[in-house]
């Protein structure tokens, strides 16, 4: 009967349970038999277990891999599962030396070390880390030792060496090819060198490229936000599902689904990957700021992307301010202050939507701030079309990732539509409005310089 009971629970979730999940959909007597079993000591350790807590999908698969890819909806217990595979790997092996690569430094610090599911909390208090954060260093009572990196200077990768490695949310990270593979040329201790890469999937090439070795030396493990339910504040899961069920930014952030190419965009990932830049090779002329304001004055969206026009004669974009849930005078301040700290000749509003309003607010924001209003004549696909093509002539380039721009963009359709995150491509649109006035419009003189 317990059994009939615990698979049935599986049957209707849609996935695997751990054993203590087990346990929790046991009846009542049959959980406090397996409880009274248990002593003090029995108890302690079993908090501690891994296997005991974890989901099969959560465990290192078996066979002679080399990269593990766990890719999976958020709240899937990546991070967790990311931290313990880690843990088992310190406490069994004296000279492991495991790298601990996030997208920046500080993330890997804040998530991999010190976060809710990191490698100090999630460590017994008999078999805990010292963390020297100056040195970037966790080393285990046995002598084991995991180093921190950030993929954003993949240059630090090159020339340690070591025998495990766990890189964080390798979808966002801001160099992901060049930090991956200092990473993989330093997998070089030991008798199997093993890295398990966790992310959220995302189509960049780095992704792409491990998944589609899936098979061989690498594993790939999906899973969805829902198959955590069990360890998500209650009511989350239907909440994210009323909110994003069946729409492409669900299909990826909570199924777990890795989404390529929307066929007919006006954007492709790999053009994006061709057109960033780590530094600007020469000073820019010109600087502008533009804004697509929210279509309502209660908190939606508003697009703020800072391009320039470089010395060579080609566009830049080096900022996206974008900001939410702010009201008008938020989002004013804002432009404001993305205007001064680049320096802005322009700020280029959209007008269409109360266009003396927009203009008094951005005003009020800063008096001196140098407007102008363009009304949208044609659509926002209309509008993009010219500006895709400067990005296939290689006229413009991206200083940096900006991830949630750049999704927008791969989601705006040759011909209309819009199949990107959100309700409105408003990143996307400043953008248009930002690299028209630079490439495809009119010049101005006056510069936004603090006092």
């Amino acid at each position: 009967m317990v059994e009939t009971t615990v698979e049935t629970t599986v049957e209707k979730m849609g996935g695997s349970l751990s054993d203590f999940e087990r346990l929790a959909h046991m009846p009542d007597d049959a959980r406090e038999r397996v409880l009274a079993g248990l002593n003090g000591a029995a108890a302690q350790a079993l908090v501690h277990d891994w296997h005991w807590w974890a989901r099969p999908e959560q465990l290192a698969p078996e066979g002679d891999w080399r990269i593990w890819l766990m890719m999976a909806g958020r709240g899937f217990g990546k991070t967790r599962a990311g931290a313990e595979w880690v843990r088992s790997i310190a406490e069994q092996n004296p000279k492991a030396r495991i790298a601990l690569v996030g997208a920046t430094l500080g993330e890997a610090r804040s998530v991999m070390v010190e976060g809710a599911s990191g490698l100090l909390a999630i460590a017994p208090w008999w078999n805990r880390p010292v963390f020297a954060p100056a040195l970037r260093r966790l080393i285990w009572p046995n002598g084991a030792c995991a180093i921190l990196f950030g993929a954003a200077d993949p240059e630090m990768l090159r020339g340690p060496q070591f025998s495990h490695g766990w890189a964080d949310e390798i979808a966002k990270w801001p160099n992901g090819e060049a930090a991956w593979d200092n990473l993989m040329m330093g997998m070089r201790l030991g008798d199997a060198p093993r890295v398990l890469a966790t992310t959220t999937p995302r189509p960049v090439p780095l992704v792409r490229g491990l998944v589609a070795q899936d098979g061989g030396e690498v594993v790939v493990t999906r899973g969805r936000t829902a198959d955590n339910a069990a360890h998500l504040a209650d009511g989350f899961v239907a909440a994210m599902e009323r909110s994003y069920g069946g729409t492409r930014l669900g299909r990826q952030e909570l199924e777990g689904e890795l989404i390529t190419e929307v066929e007919g965009a006006l954007w492709a990932r790999d053009l994006l990957e061709r057109c960033r830049v780590a530094n600007l090779p020469c000073g820019l002329a010109r600087v502008v700021v533009a804004v697509d304001p929210p279509a309502s004055a209660h908190g939606d969206a508003c697009g703020i992307v800072v391009a320039g026009l470089g010395e060579d004669g080609r566009a830049y974009v080096i900022a996206d301010a974008s900001v939410e849930g702010m009201t008008p005078e938020g989002w004013a301040r804002a432009v404001a202050a993305a205007a001064l700290l680049h320096g802005a000749d322009r700020v280029v509003a959209e007008a269409n939507n109360g266009g003396a309003m927009v203009e008094s607010v951005l005003r009020a924001a800063e008096a001196a701030l140098p407007v102008r209003l363009v009304h949208a004549s044609r659509g926002k696909v209309a509008r993009a079309e010219p500006v895709a093509a400067l990005y296939e002539a290689g006229r413009v380039a991206h200083r940096g990732a900006y991830w949630a721009l750049e999704d927008q963009m791969c989601g705006l359709m040759t011909g209309g539509g819009y199949a990107g995150p959100g309700r409105s491509p408003d990143r996307a649109d400043a953008l248009v409005w930002a690299l028209t006035e630079l490439m495809l419009g009119r010049s101005g003189e006056a510069r936004v310089r603090g006092l």
